[in-house]
């Protein structure tokens, strides 16, 4: 995934909530044994080798070396590749591709690139199943870091790509697939880690924000970005980071 410096022992240890949701995601997938599977976005692999507990025959993609790398040594019996999912070419035919909250770290006008390969890659009767960031994911938590940093002279600008579901649906259809479900939601998430939590959300996700910006000042950009927040996402003890996901299934 494009885009952020991944830390996968950083990533496995605070963020467990990303692999934890995305369960509800593999049951949607609904995958069954025997079938061929690609997980886009695998990152350190947890859900793939969920897909692969099913009898499933699974390959994960990821951009990042450092989570293809964790993913092997975590399930050294399955098959992971360092790969960017806009110039990947599929090896066999897929019954279906899978990709949790992965999508939205791809910058908008690269997704008819991430479809046509989606589309590539599958069977004449193969389907898509995603999740990823819709309108409004994370709002309140972008907003705040963007008007902290605008208050201190740095130009930020939002990094990720958080569609609707009219926007994206047009995209989808273009590449000769049907949209045949798609969900935009709420999902209030709690953040690991108790006060530190969102800065720890921050400081793993947000490395885009931050570009150009004095290590010495990264500091107070944080505490002063907790404090605009602490009163509508911070209940005491938890952080609980306002989420928005979209989710579709598409088939051929």
């Amino acid at each position: 995934m494009p885009g952020n410096d991944w830390d996968p022992d950083d990533y496995d240890d605070r963020h467990g909530f990303v692999h934890e949701h995305g369960q509800s995601v593999v049951d949607l997938l609904d995958p069954h044994p025997g079938e061929q599977v690609l997980d886009v976005g695998c990152g350190t692999g947890h859900l793939t080798a969920e897909i692969a507990d099913t009898g499933a025959e699974v390959v994960g993609i990821d951009a990042s070396a450092e989570m293809v790398a964790q993913a092997r040594d975590a399930y050294p019996t399955l098959t992971f590749e360092q790969a960017d999912v806009r110039s990947y070419t599929a090896d066999r035919p897929f019954d279906a591709v899978f990709s949790n909250a992965a999508l939205h770290w791809i910058p908008g006008e690269d997704h008819h690139a991430v479809l046509s390969t989606v589309a590539d890659a599958l069977t004449e009767s193969g389907r898509f199943v995603a999740e990823f960031g819709g309108q409004g994911n994370v709002a309140a938590i972008t907003d705040a870091l963007i008007a902290e940093l605008d208050v201190r002279g740095y130009d930020a600008s939002h990094p990720w790509y958080f569609p609707s579901i009219g926007e994206y649906a047009p995209r989808v259809e273009a590449h000769g697939l049907e949209l045949q479900f798609s969900r935009l939601f709420d999902r209030p998430t709690p953040l690991d880690g108790g006060e530190e939590g969102l800065r720890n959300w921050i400081e793993m996700f947000g490395d885009e924000f931050f570009a150009g910006v004095d290590d010495s000042e990264q500091a107070a950009v944080l505490s002063a970005v907790e404090d605009r927040l602490r009163p509508t996402l911070f209940d005491g003890d938890t952080w609980v980071a306002d989420y928005r996901r979209l989710r579709l299934i598409a088939g051929r």
